[in-house]
């Protein structure tokens, strides 16, 4: 059990750790262009990329987590679909 807690751990920081190293890029970047030096447009939109990444992946993580805790706002929370009347007929017959 702890070790598929620290594996887990292990997994969320990764795209964490990508994330920072993406704004890292980005920031060095944009200090280099402001210091006379070219706009290095391949570091910038690579790092772009593992920022945007590593927020999504993250984020994606928290939501369903907090779907599964029901923590969400109920405007957040996934519709479910009016049960028809012949779901509904199935739904006795499997009860039976």
């Amino acid at each position: 059990m702890i070790y598929q807690r620290m594996f887990a751990i292990v997994l969320i920081c990764i795209p964490g750790a990508a994330g920072v190293y993406g704004w890292t890029l980005m920031k060095d970047v944009i200090f280099n262009y402001l210091a006379g030096h070219g706009f290095s447009w391949l570091a910038f939109i690579g790092g772009l990329i593992l920022f945007l990444a590593g927020l999504a992946f993250i984020g994606g993580f928290l939501f369903y987590r907090d779907l599964k805790n029901d923590d969400i706002q109920p405007m957040l929370r996934p519709r479910r679909k009016p049960l028809t009347s012949t779901d509904k007929q199935a739904q006795k017959n499997s009860k039976m």
